[in-house]
């Protein structure tokens, strides 16, 4: 009876319902733990609407495999993406050469959708408050709970969750965040990132497609990023006969709503951006971006990484507690570790012991984070030509083996080892 208490007395609210959200579902429910996911989307995401690709290295993919009821169901919304290989494109003769190549990345690619889809269909679906916006929360006297308020917005009513442990999970531009470290800000990283994927279903033996895999003969297997001059690019396949592209061009700080990193675009400002795509790529590149519907923007952001991760019993995960620039395939990699090293914290001391827990947490997660952060902040700077600490610019015609050897994903700091 008394282990029934207790269990009944942990429960976590979840604040947001992306992937970092329903991967500390998952970490939580596994050790008993009541959860309540808001979620200010009206419904969780079906198909595959706009969105990006993503990598999960293979830490993130043996968690996943943990959480879902058949291990094998990872195997079909992913693609194996064995080869890191890094190359360059002169400009002006569009002739490409390999710079580093790593042939045992062991990575996976998912569609955003995809991957959310498969965690969110093995979880209870009534954990999920579905178009519930975060407005508040209070703690009590005694620090012993938490009492949440959102807004169900489809009829402006206003609602109380009542819990042990609210877990922010709202992303980079964190509303709880905000609570405890009010003059915090993001850093722009003086680029923009266009993104597309292109669905070429039914159209496999396509002039464009015949031509983009002869021009990136490893697609299906490879994660390819093409240093042009102060320009980069990302290219690799995703299941379901799509293509990932990620386009970054540098650039003035964008005028962006407050709360989203992603602009809303015009035709002009698609043209303008195919124009600087036809200067940098090779012709079969800028087909690929040319046909592809919907590109969208997002200003890339980060912020030097925080010494303090929780509060009391209010804790941080994914962008909300490390918001990062994506060159490292970090975001989602450290959201989904994140949810696994919290879950086990509070498996190992309970909810009576929550400061403990989270205390724990913190050490073990903070400086990981930190150092991957910065290390992709450097990568990115490297990659779009910016000048680095050092005052020099990364030139692929001039490298050293010692400034190609940076640019594999491998030599992200704690990419082996993390506990």
């Amino acid at each position: 009876m008394a282990e029934k208490q207790k269990k009944k007395k942990s429960k976590v609210i979840i604040v947001g319902g992306s992937i970092a959200g329903v991967s500390c579902a998952h970490a939580l429910t596994s050790i008993g733990w009541q959860v309540v996911v808001i979620e200010k989307s009206a419904a969780p995401p079906t198909g595959s609407p706009t969105g990006a690709g993503l990598g999960l290295d293979p830490l993130a993919q043996m968690l996943i495999t943990s959480w879902i009821a058949n291990p094998h169901l990872l195997q079909h919304p992913t693609l194996p993406l064995t080869i890191d290989q890094n190359q360059a494109t002169d400009s002006s003769t569009k002739v490409s050469w390999t710079l580093t190549r790593d042939e045992e990345c062991n990575f996976r690619a998912a569609h955003w959708a995809d991957l959310h889809g498969l965690l969110y269909n093995a979880l209870p679906p009534d954990i999920f408050l579905w178009g519930h916006q975060f407005i508040s929360f209070s703690i009590s006297e005694d620090k012993s709970y938490i009492k949440v308020k959102a807004k169900v917005l489809r009829n402006d009513k206003i609602v109380e969750i009542d819990g042990n442990l609210p877990v922010a999970a709202d992303g980079c531009l964190s509303l709880i965040r905000q609570n405890f470290l009010p003059d915090l800000k993001l850093r722009y990283s003086r680029y923009c990132a266009w993104r597309g994927v292109i669905d070429f279903s039914g159209r496999e033996d396509s002039e464009t497609i015949e031509g983009i895999r002869k021009a990136y003969p490893d697609l299906g297997k490879c994660l390819y990023f093409d240093l042009g001059s102060k320009t980069h690019c990302v290219l690799y396949e995703l299941p379901n006969k799509r293509l990932n592209w990620i386009f970054y061009v540098n650039q003035p700080e964008p005028e962006i709503k407050r709360n989203s990193v992603t602009m809303k675009v015009s035709e002009d400002m698609i043209d303008e951006m195919m124009k600087e795509a036809e200067k940098a790529w090779v012709p079969e590149l800028v087909k690929v971006m040319k046909e592809t519907k919907n590109p969208f923007l997002n200003a890339i952001y980060d912020c030097d990484p925080l010494r303090q991760i929780y509060w009391d019993n209010v804790v941080l995960i994914g962008d909300a507690a490390h918001p990062t620039t994506p060159h490292g395939l970090r975001s989602t990699n450290m959201s989904i570790l994140d949810a696994a090293v919290l879950g086990k914290c509070l498996e190992k001391w309970g909810v009576e012991n929550l400061h403990s827990a989270l205390g724990e947490y913190q050490s073990i997660r903070v400086p990981v984070t930190s150092k991957q952060v910065l290390h992709s902040r450097k990568l990115g700077r490297i990659k779009q030509g910016l000048h680095l600490p050092n005052g020099k610019q990364f030139d692929p015609k001039k490298a050293t083996s010692e400034d190609l050897k940076e640019l594999q994903q491998k030599n992200m700091p704690f990419f082996t080892s993390v506990y």
